[in-house]
């Protein structure tokens, strides 16, 4: 048997494209984040069916409103067209931290919520509900963010009993900003490892200024789904701005990551959530930016060591007299595709 050394020797003397030989490619299926191409307004036929032109192996519903009904009847609907067509379902909704400020009660409490998409997640076949605590305001809240980290394990020991009877596990995001990769495995860890883990957000990391890598050695134990994209990192006279873009196309090393992704949870797929076209500052070089955050030296110094490698890239900006929307949706589809391509053919990921 291969010792952990000489495995990552292995992989490090891979140089061609794809990453692996032939033989010894890891079945790491590829998928794609329906939020990639919000600007379509798909219902799940329609992303299904969109899934199934970029060959990819899951699709990944973030959002209970992807569906023209919530019955069972209807969601077993989606799943046979699924199934049809070779593609695995992945289920998500939105916060279940009842004192979040993201928090909406559309979908009844926390834990009215929670069971709710642990059922349509039952129906779909998905073996997860991903959901959020919040965003980076919820760091500013009273008690900070340990408080809403503490009110959400609390929904979540509460709704149990009913994720371990449907087999589906809840899967949480380190979301815009909301988490430290520490703060959630924390989380993670005293809700339950047996029916939690993390939905992992590789440009959410650079949010809570961390090199994703770094955040995925934090989380990947405990990954159990994902929505990822690359990060554009540069230096600012302020601190950093940090700008999402297509795979390839940012400063992650993605053959890097899928040989990390083999060893830490090689049955999570790798699904893509391209959200690109502007960016964000952080003023870290002012003192009370840290106020609201938990500032490790050694990691804030991994994601410094990123933005000098970075650049300034533009947003995005329709061409004139092009119509918004059109222009929105095509940029919107072509950061996806050239991600799933670039997956695919770079780095040789996908089981199709």
């Amino acid at each position: 048997m291969q010792t952990r050394r000489t495995f990552l020797t292995t992989l490090a003397a891979a140089t061609a494209s794809p990453l692996f030989a032939q033989g010894a490619k890891p079945k790491i299926k590829v998928g794609y984040d329906n939020f990639a191409v919000r600007a379509m307004g798909w219902k799940a036929p329609a992303l299904l069916d969109f899934a199934a032109t970029m060959k990819c192996d899951t699709l990944f519903i973030s959002d209970l409103d992807s569906y023209e009904s919530l019955e069972d009847a209807a969601l077993r609907e989606v799943k046979k067209k699924a199934d049809d067509m070779g593609i695995e379902l992945y289920a998500g909704g939105w916060s279940i931290c009842p004192t979040s400020k993201s928090f909406r009660n559309n979908r009844g409490t926390a834990e009215e919520h929670l069971r709710l998409g642990i059922r349509v997640a039952k129906a779909l076949g998905s073996p997860v509900y991903r959901v959020v605590l919040g965003a980076a305001n919820d760091r500013q809240t009273e008690g900070g963010i340990r408080a809403r980290i503490a009110d959400m394990v609390k929904v979540l020991k509460a709704c149990k009993s009913a994720a371990v009877d449907a087999g589906v596990k809840v899967a949480i995001e380190n979301h815009a900003g909301d988490m430290h990769s520490w703060e959630l495995r924390d989380l993670i860890e005293e809700a339950g490892r047996d029916f939690v883990g993390a939905n992992f957000d590789s440009g959410n990391a650079a949010w809570t200024l961390e090199d994703p890598h770094e955040a995925f050695e934090v989380l990947g134990p405990v990954t159990i789904c994902s929505s990822l994209r690359d990060d554009m990192i540069w230096e600012t006279p302020e601190g950093q701005s940090v700008a999402w873009t297509a795979c390839g196309e940012g400063l992650m090393d993605w053959k890097r990551l899928a040989a990390r992704w083999v060893e830490l949870c090689p049955k999570v797929p790798i699904q893509i959530e391209t959200i690109s076209g502007f960016s964000r500052g952080f003023a870290t070089k002012k003192e009370d930016f840290w106020k609201n955050y938990d500032k490790r030296p050694e990691s804030f110094a991994k994601f410094e060591a990123m933005a000098r490698r970075g650049k300034s890239i533009p947003g995005f900006k329709a061409p004139d007299g092009a119509d918004k929307k059109v222009a929105e949706q095509d940029y919107q589809k072509g950061e996806i595709e050239r991600s799933i391509k670039y997956l695919r053919e770079v780095v040789g990921l996908g089981g199709k």
